[in-house]
């Protein structure tokens, strides 16, 4: 395939004509591909066409919607009977914040580097991992796991537990 003067100037005709890179390469035909066509093109620096009124109108940005954030809410259904059918009553309950984690201080010394780091570790991350001064706790860990007792006990909470602070939250917000 070579671009010989002819068909410069039909391409050249073509692409102010507003075919796309495909039409061009059908017509040009020979083997010619659309992106022999396109590196062509911006060869020539003819990249720049100006686009129709047409092409403008259909991409015409929508106007941006404010949203507000609002508190999130838990919905529940409720059962009760009626003197024929279950009536279906929808109650909304406020959702709780998470209870705050409380911080323990890793001592200096224990905080170790991830090269530093050794099985019998803990390895809760503390501090941001793109500065230098971020470390694992370090502390030992009791047999198995991988953490500390203290980050155990934050990392993995057992589903009984779970389950009753979920009971205990509802029969709060109920009684508000």
């Amino acid at each position: 395939m070579s671009w010989t003067d002819e068909r410069v100037e039909y391409l050249k005709k073509l692409w102010t004509d507003g075919l796309s890179a495909s039409q061009i390469a059908g017509e040009l035909g020979q083997g010619i591909t659309r992106n022999a066509v396109i590196g062509k093109v911006h060869r020539l620096g003819l990249a720049g066409r100006e686009k129709t009124a047409a092409a403008f109108s259909h991409a015409a940005p929508r106007p941006r919607v404010k949203h507000t954030p609002r508190a999130p809410v838990q919905r529940t259904a409720t059962f009760s009977v009626g003197n024929t059918a279950l009536a279906v009553t929808a109650e909304t309950l406020p959702v709780m914040a998470p209870r705050p984690v409380e911080e323990v201080v890793v001592p200096m010394s224990e905080r170790v580097t991830l090269m530093e780091l050794r099985e019998s570790m803990c390895r809760w991350p503390l501090g941001d991992p793109t500065t230098s001064e971020f470390r694992f706790c370090g502390s030992k860990t009791p047999g198995t796991g991988a953490y500390c007792a203290h980050h155990s006990r934050i990392a993995y909470q057992p589903p009984q537990d779970r389950r009753r602070e979920r009971e205990r939250e509802r029969r709060a917000a109920a009684a508000r």
